[in-house]
């Protein structure tokens, strides 16, 4: 099936669909509301605990979607072990980094440390409710569960989920430098060039 380019809109050929439309609107989600959640911390409270509902939910949609997801979703797709990771890793060092239509092992690792992270995130800020008797664990923490103590947890993985967000730009540009594609843009459209 040709796909069309978007610069032009003419067909192109020899591309396949390997973004579902789950998984594009779930990442750019993702980015919008960790982005908002992350920058209103101080000044707009509510706005920052919907945010950070919202990229709740959005993770928790991604877990089933790796699961029950299209073919390049589900994380028996691409998830791997350290053994692969380093050596792609090293193969991407030395510019001889194979390509990958889905997800390449630096990538799957991302993603599986950007869920565990803003799962954490997301948890810590639920505590941190909860222990003033407001939100979903409201009930479940005790009001004297050392608050301070779970704030800096909190902002200690909001803080490495910023820090992997800027890993995974890096590496977004330097896999869509080293094969000569547009990684955005496949995030956008859903494809990729075939070979």
């Amino acid at each position: 099936m040709n796909a069309v380019n978007p610069e032009v809109g003419l067909p192109t050929p020899h591309t396949v669909t390997v973004w579902d439309p789950m998984v594009r609107i779930f990442h750019w989600s993702l980015a919008t509301f960790f982005l908002v959640a992350y920058v209103s911390e101080d000044e707009l409270q509510s706005v920052h605990v919907y945010a950070g509902y919202a990229v709740a939910m959005l993770v928790a949609f991604r877990i089933a979607w790796g699961v029950i997801g299209t073919r390049h979703a589900r994380f028996n797709d691409f998830v791997t072990g350290p053994r692969k990771l380093l050596r792609y890793l090293g193969q991407m060092l030395a510019g001889r980094a194979p390509r990958y239509i889905g997800h390449n092992p630096a990538g799957a690792a991302m993603i599986l440390a950007l869920l565990a992270t803003l799962l954490a995130t997301t948890l810590t800020g639920m505590a941190m409710l909860g222990a003033e008797g407001a939100g979903p664990l409201a009930g479940f923490v005790d009001p004297g569960f050392g608050g301070d103590e779970i704030e800096e947890v909190h902002e200690f993985f909001a803080n490495l989920t910023l820090l992997l967000v800027v890993a995974h730009v890096v590496g977004v540009i330097a896999s869509s430098v080293a094969h000569r594609e547009n990684l955005v843009l496949s995030m956008i459209t859903g494809r990729k060039r075939e070979s």
